[in-house]
């Protein structure tokens, strides 16, 4: 199990994760904040990513901001 520090930026015009060179991930969201899309969109490219299950990526903290801790379950 790991967590990473996501910034978050919704609106954007292609989907993209990326690692700076301080740790933090960088997760440009082609979904609105709005109703969950942006976190549900966030955690489908986190599985993609780090080659998991949906499921398995959950958002412990920062849900409604731009700063979050995302958990990895590796099974």
């Amino acid at each position: 199990m790991s967590t990473i520090q996501v910034k978050v930026k919704p609106n954007a015009r292609v989907s993209s994760l990326t690692q700076s060179d301080d740790g933090v991930w960088s997760a440009q969201l082609k979904s609105p904040p709005v109703d969950g899309k942006a976190n549900a969109e966030l955690i489908g490219l986190v599985a993609k990513q780090f080659g998991c299950r949906k499921v398995d990526v959950t958002i412990r903290s920062g849900a409604s901001g731009r700063m979050k801790l995302v958990q990895i379950d590796d099974g």
